[in-house]
């Protein structure tokens, strides 16, 4: 199941790195490259929910066989994208696909996980799956920066090894269903779905629209309302999609709350880490790659580190660690990202990666044992949901941030340069989106006013995106902090007794 996972983990870091090549060869802008990103991210917060009842209703293997197939077939074709005028929706397109390959496949592959072991040796089980599966995501900065050498194309085709042995390991594993004879809620499908993806929609827009803008405020308030109908729904409907009653049980609601902080700093942190290493450290890919490879030191070593916490005193300890330790780790490195120097960074990225490392696998675990029924298909599906609205809502915030603090950053720089204050705002707008939308740091070519700008004061727009950046690390830090409030209302150590639970049948291995 590790390996089977492991493509829907690479491939939530791999195309930043290889962004800048997309958009020179396909001619695509900064903001349809960031669609490209985002589609992924999107299509997983919308059908996650989805993935878990199915792999519930049809069986685990049969959904993790049906994920990888999707999976794999639609990033050929996200290889195979044509240039011209089609290539932009062809990449959105097939990338929504992929994220719901991932959506299907992820779940269903650790409710597997999940049934294999029993509720005492969870916790370190858990931590390992989550610890190698997170670690993974470093993979794909490394692998992404070796392949586009070759092309960029690549990025996307490596999946099909990988699937390809990842199938063979599952009918080897000869892992057998257990399935419930309960009928699918599709209104309830189409509802969370919609509700998804037009609050992401709107949180993603954000940055292009405006905060002001009647679009985003009507996409954001309009899916928001569609969750709430859809809470109603769920309430009233006999064989719901997700059984609501879990959120009663107030340790699962705050391990919801603190997967939900955490992850709005988890996954944004690759995108913006990357492209501040690459335009502010004027780092390579693969050097950018391994400024990320300090991160998940942190974090690999504290996942295992959590699991045995969780094992042995619940949950409540190794949140309330994560939380204080990440937010001190984010905090501490926000104020060296001005000091241009990879080295001198590396122990408060390892200090931050290691408060996520705390948090991610016992919140998972611990909701994960709170599961209606041992329905773990469907509990993954709400985890897993909340993580990726979570990722998704944190890269439209603090991609915000990050554009209109540069821009302010950038318009005190040409004011000082003495560019015309008519045309400052302007130009500063345009060298804000092309840095922070394009993690490249060669210098441009052309006579426009804002590539002459660039030309002219690069190394001043390198300390502007440094500063620009720890506004957002510290954000990442206040994230953590609001995670640490909501981990101090856990109650501690309750979950079902291994009697509640269902035997994991003979057939698993």
């Amino acid at each position: 199941m590790m390996f089977a996972v492991s493509m829907t983990f690479i491939d939530q870091t791999i195309v930043a790195i290889a962004a800048p090549s997309v958009i020179s060869e396909l001619g695509l802008s900064s903001s349809g490259m960031q669609w490209v990103i985002n589609a992924y991210l999107l299509a997983l917060a919308a059908f996650f929910a989805l993935g878990g009842r199915l792999a519930d209703l049809w069986g685990p293997r049969r959904v993790v066989v049906a994920g990888s197939l999707v999976f794999v077939v639609s990033s050929v074709l996200c290889g195979c994208v044509p240039t011209g005028d089609y290539a932009l929706a062809w990449l959105i397109v097939f990338r929504s696909v992929q994220g719901l390959g991932a959506a299907l496949l992820f779940p269903a592959a650790l409710a597997v996980v999940v049934a294999v072991f029993p509720i005492e040796r969870r916790g370190r089980a858990l931590a390992l799956f989550f610890g190698l599966t997170g670690a993974l995501t470093a993979v794909g900065p490394l692998l992404g920066g070796w392949l586009t050498a070759w092309t960029w194309r690549a990025i996307f085709w490596i999946n099909v090894p990988v699937a390809i042995v990842a199938l063979i390991l599952i009918v080897l594993a000869r892992i057998s269903d257990r399935r419930r004879d309960e009928p699918l809620d599709i209104a309830g499908a189409l509802l969370i779905a919609a509700g998804m993806g037009l609050s992401v929609l709107g949180f993603q827009q954000a940055a292009a629209w405006g905060w002001s803008s009647v679009a985003t405020w009507a996409c954001i308030v309009g899916g928001l309302a569609i969750l709430y109908v859809f809470c109603r729904y769920e309430l009233r409907t006999r064989h719901p999609l997700i059984n609501l009653a879990v959120f009663r049980d107030r340790a699962f609601a705050v391990d919801m709350l603190v997967l939900f902080f955490a992850m709005l700093a988890f996954v944004p942190l690759f995108f913006f880490a990357s492209v501040y290493a690459q335009v502010s450290l004027s780092a390579s890919p693969n050097q950018a790659a391994l400024y990320l490879l300090y991160f998940f030191v942190g974090f690999a070593i504290a996942s295992q580190w959590g699991g045995r916490i969780l094992d042995k005193q619940g949950a409540r300890p190794a949140l309330r660690i994560g939380c204080v330790v990440g937010a001190v780790g984010f905090a501490l490195w926000a104020g060296k990202l001005t000091d241009l120097s990879m080295h001198d960074q590396w122990p408060y990225a390892a200090l931050a990666g290691a408060g996520i490392g705390f948090i991610l696998a016992p919140a998972s675990t611990d909701a994960v044992n709170r599961a209606i029924g041992a329905s773990y298909g469907e509990v993954t599906g709400i985890t897993q949901t909340v993580r990726n609205y979570a990722a998704s809502v944190g890269l439209a915030v603090f991609g915000t941030v990050l554009t209109h603090t540069m821009t302010d950053n950038v318009e005190d720089t040409l004011r000082a340069r003495q560019v015309p204050s008519g045309v400052e705002h302007s130009v500063a707008r345009e060298v804000a989106e092309a840095v922070t939308g394009n993690a490249d740091a060669r210098t441009p070519s052309g006579d426009s006013p804002a590539a002459t700008a660039m030309r002219d004061a690069m190394s001043d727009i390198r300390m502007d995106f440094a500063e620009a950046n720890q506004w957002v690390f510290y954000g990442m830090a206040i994230a953590l902090a609001i995670g640490y409030l909501c981990a101090l209302r856990h109650p501690g150590r309750r979950g079902p007794s291994t009697a509640d639970e269902k035997p994991p049948e003979s057939g698993h291995r």
